[in-house]
């Protein structure tokens, strides 16, 4: 374990936003993350990859850097795989680390950024795919007693873009590693988002799920800036879910309105589309913006302030409630 001081935290999100934390712990093991829990009494934020948070400020406190490693093959049968992966693992590379092994089952999910750890916490999900139905358990640390806890897929509660982790027991756990169900044998899904067109452009008509990855990482790649270039932490807003009586109103008022009825009686509509009819989409303000290919993206062209692109986020959340009486939520963390 490191421990540092007064440390700029730009290299550690994909934002881009040069602020400072009073102490940065980087966490390789569970007796490490104990050791430093027991003689601490500063406020705590759990960072993975930095790739869903938007520092607004410097942190008065201890930021934890998870870099807990290792995959771990637990149980197999005819079927299925099980794998216990370290929640410090990077996501994408668990993906690659699947599809390099015929284990099926992530390969809508690749290119997602972050770790290992954030897939339970934000439930992520990608062209027709959430993380939860592979997800059997979920270990994780409690930060006061210092006990390990493991949680059951119902346990944890997941819901869209959300888990037990985000909502009641937000803050009161450090995920320390997650346990997965994968399957010996493909079963295709590009049904959802352009996957179909992207293969036939590949000239692929009998996909592999390696074919499928690497449709996908070729959609993501064309639809989303590179943080390494441009700053940004993916969608920043959820897609909503209305009622199905509002989704009826907002399609007759709005018969192009991209909408899509759930089987709990709510219809979810491309919080995408709302942004650009308010006329977002692209919008600079200076050195930060809304991406031009993608209205979710709110991005950090050069040394932006965190509270700049948040203050952008009010008011685009301001201008969709008024256009369309919906109000959006963020999907990105703000700290």
């Amino acid at each position: 374990m490191s421990l540092q001081e007064n440390i700029s935290l730009l290299p550690h999100n994909t934002f881009g936003i040069d602020v400072k934390t009073k102490k940065l712990a980087t966490i390789t093991s569970v007796d490490e993350l104990k050791n430093i829990l027991s003689n601490n009494l500063s406020p705590i934020y759990i960072l993975g990859g930095g790739s869903n948070i938007l520092f607004t400020k410097d942190f008065d406190g201890l930021i934890l850097k998870n870099e807990l490693k290792g995959i771990q093959l637990i149980n197999e049968n005819e079927n299925e795989v099980y794998l216990k992966v370290a929640s410090g693992e990077v996501w994408h590379e668990f993906v690659c680390y699947c599809i390099e092994n015929n284990y099926c089952g992530m390969e809508n999910l690749s290119l997602i950024p972050g770790s290992v750890g954030a897939s339970p916490m934000q439930n992520i999900g990608a062209y027709g795919v959430e993380v939860k139905d592979f997800i059997t358990e979920v270990e994780a640390l409690h930060l006061k007693s210092l006990k390990i806890a493991h949680f059951s897929t119902n346990d944890c509660e997941f819901d869209y873009r959300s888990s037990i982790f985000k909502t009641k027991e937000k803050g009161n756990y450090f995920i320390t590693a997650v346990t997965f169900r994968l399957n010996k044998q493909p079963n295709i899904n590009t049904t959802y988002g352009a996957i179909q067109s992207e293969l036939e452009a590949m000239e692929i008509s009998n996909p592999t799920i390696k074919d499928v990855s690497k449709a996908v990482i070729n959609i993501r790649q064309s639809k989303l800036p590179d943080p390494k270039e441009i700053g940004n932490a993916g969608s920043f807003f959820k897609n909503p879910s209305v009622s199905n009586e509002k989704a009826e109103q907002l399609k007759t008022a709005f018969p192009e309105i991209p909408n899509y009825p759930q089987n709990n009686g709510t219809t979810k509509i491309a919080a995408g589309w709302l942004i650009e009819q308010c006329g977002y989409k692209g919008k600079t303000y200076g050195n930060y913006g809304v991406h031009k290919k993608q209205a979710l993206v709110l991005v950090n062209y050069s040394n932006a302030k965190g509270q700049e692109i948040y203050d952008l986020s009010s008011e685009i959340i301001n201008a969709v409630n008024t256009k369309f009486g919906i109000e959006l939520e963020r999907e990105v963390n703000v700290l």
